[in-house]
């Protein structure tokens, strides 16, 4: 493992991927960059309550489930992620939240995340797509 591999992974963190997924007879492991990608998405896709041990760790997007993909709307997502990434993870520093509607598809939104990881200052994004109305 390279240095710089090495003190991300120290820094960072490693553990199981997510979705456990097996692969090949194991469960994946994810580490570094990904790991935090990884932790957006999980903390993006729980609800308040779900968790056990953690009962306020989440989101909470599901509240936002047959609301208008209008302005505001929009603008109570952007408030709910940028609040949920800054109290759940202090790995990055949160540079821009932004909610956009889908060109095709009406109920549909992308919100897209720009963050630093605090580390060693590398840029990256996040895109998560969600859907207002309920998908069977």
């Amino acid at each position: 493992m390279s240095d710089d591999r090495s003190l991300v992974t120290r820094h960072i963190g490693f553990g199981l991927a997510w979705p456990l997924l097996p692969q090949d007879g194991r469960l994946p492991r994810a580490e570094g960059q990904s790991r935090v990608r990884q932790a957006l998405q999980m903390i993006l896709e729980t609800e308040p309550g779900e968790r056990l041990m953690r009962p306020d760790f989440g989101c909470g997007l599901r509240r936002f489930l047959q609301q208008p993909n209008n302005g505001a709307t929009r603008a109570q997502i952007e408030a709910a992620v940028r609040e949920a990434l800054q109290r759940w993870e202090p790995r990055i520093e949160l540079l821009d939240v932004a909610v956009e509607p889908d060109a095709q598809v009406g109920s549909a939104l992308w919100i897209l995340v720009d963050y630093r990881l605090r580390l060693d200052g590398r840029r990256d994004n996040f895109v998560h797509p969600f859907h207002l109305a309920h998908l069977e």
